[in-house]
């Protein structure tokens, strides 16, 4: 029996795929935090920090609340609390970033920031229908040999058994006047390793969609983060529809974050889909936006004019994106359609 009191768009099953954990910290949280760690705010309420103007602004802001993780309860307080808060509004199995540079440039050891965010997401998915894996993200701030050093040290945490429920990598962060081939390195270590690879790439004003073709045929990227650029060159657009490579849109956050469109009514999703690229929707940085999963969703149904069947239907397509097995991935399409069957109606 679906409560009638729940929103539509929060009963959607969902996967997400492109969550940066540091951008889900709830504001009080930043507060707690921040005085906990000596770091004092320039403001009493987070949020009104919270406005951007191009990428590079949000990741000032961006930088200064990873300030205030110093300690592995801390990160492990943050995941608890992101996981929680997504499997209230849908969430059925995310694959989390965490972006580590910056700490590990303070000093803090990578394995106790690996251990705090694994306690956190264990204590949350006893307690949720969620599940969690985490993704390790490249700083393109600091370069192809720190990306190459970050790999290297998850290799080392993997062999003895530390860092088992992460997964992948990716690369983030700064994307005007970085050059993509630097990382190709990491992402050569990080195959040989196993894991996954993704990488943000044509999100930014003023980029096309070279960076995605890079990402793809010279770092060996499975996935394009955003990805938003490919739009303008339709040969991509085909190239990446026949080969099923995914893509983790975050449309609230392209408005926002990016100020690549004025508003979710300019934004290529449907015509992406139509074109038969395989797509996720995605929260980005839902604390530093005032978002979640539920709000995404029907921003996204109301400012791009599709239905609440036309979103579970592409949830449903988005479990081929996700880095499970295929015994899981069936699995988890079983149960999404059974949970969206008296939610949604067939108008997709």
């Amino acid at each position: 029996m679906v409560d009638d009191r729940l929103d539509v768009y929060d009963l959607i099953p969902k996967v997400e795929l492109h969550c940066h954990v540091e951008g889900t910290v709830r504001p009080g949280t930043v507060v707690e935090l921040a005085r906990k760690a000596g770091r004092p705010l320039p403001v009493d309420d987070p949020s009104l920090l919270y406005r951007y103007d191009s990428l590079d602004s949000f990741l000032a802001v961006f930088w200064l609340v990873q300030e205030t993780l110093v300690s592995r309860d801390d990160w492990a307080r943050i995941a608890y609390e992101s996981v929680v808060d997504g499997a209230a509004h849908g969430l059925r199995y995310r694959e989390m970033f965490f972006t580590p540079a910056r700490h590990l440039a303070a000093g803090q050891d990578l394995g106790d920031i690996v251990a705090g965010l694994t306690e956190g997401i264990e204590a949350a998915e006893a307690e949720t229908a969620a599940r969690c894996m985490l993704i390790a993200g490249i700083d393109k701030a600091y370069g192809g040999g720190a990306g190459l050093a970050l790999v290297e040290r998850l290799g080392e945490l993997r062999r003895s058994g530390r860092a088992e429920r992460v997964i992948g990598i990716g690369a983030d962060s700064t994307e005007l006047g970085v050059d993509m081939r630097q990382f190709q390195p990491a992402y050569a270590a990080a195959r040989d390793l196993g894991l996954r690879r993704t990488c943000h790439a044509g999100e930014a004003v003023g980029v096309g969609p070279e960076n995605i073709r890079l990402a793809i045929d010279v770092l060996g990227a499975q996935r394009i983060d955003h990805g938003v650029a490919i739009v303008e060159d339709p040969t991509l657009v085909a190239r990446c529809a026949s080969e099923r490579i995914p893509l983790t849109v975050c449309p609230t956050s392209n408005v926002v974050i990016a100020n690549r469109y004025r508003s979710l009514a300019e934004h290529p999703l449907v015509a992406m889909r139509d074109a038969g690229l395989l797509l996720t929707i995605n929260t980005d940085d839902p604390a530093m936006m005032d978002l979640d999963l539920g709000r995404e969703y029907r921003a996204v149904a109301e400012g791009c004019g599709v239905t609440a069947a036309w979103l579970a239907n592409l949830a449903i397509d988005g479990i081929e994106s996700t880095w499970l097995d295929a015994a899981d991935r069936a699995t988890l399409r079983a149960e999404f359609t059974a949970m969206t069957e008296g939610i949604v109606g067939d108008d997709a």
